[in-house]
């Protein structure tokens, strides 16, 4: 097991470093959902589709 980590190291380092991005951005993804910031970064303000993303509340 010790001779196959040692012969794949840069492919599990490089995997790792991928695995961690990825996770960042999702977590920064649903924090800023959670604050209701627009996932597309330019408001809604002028966006044709903000009623379907933001429905009025009841």
């Amino acid at each position: 097991m010790l001779a196959w980590i040692t012969a794949n190291i840069g492919t599990i380092i490089v995997c790792l470093v991928l695995a961690a991005v990825v996770a960042a951005v999702i977590a920064t993804m649903v924090r800023n959902r959670k604050k209701g910031k627009s996932s597309c970064g330019c408001g809604c303000s002028a966006c044709s589709m903000a009623e379907f993303c933001h429905p009025a509340k009841k």
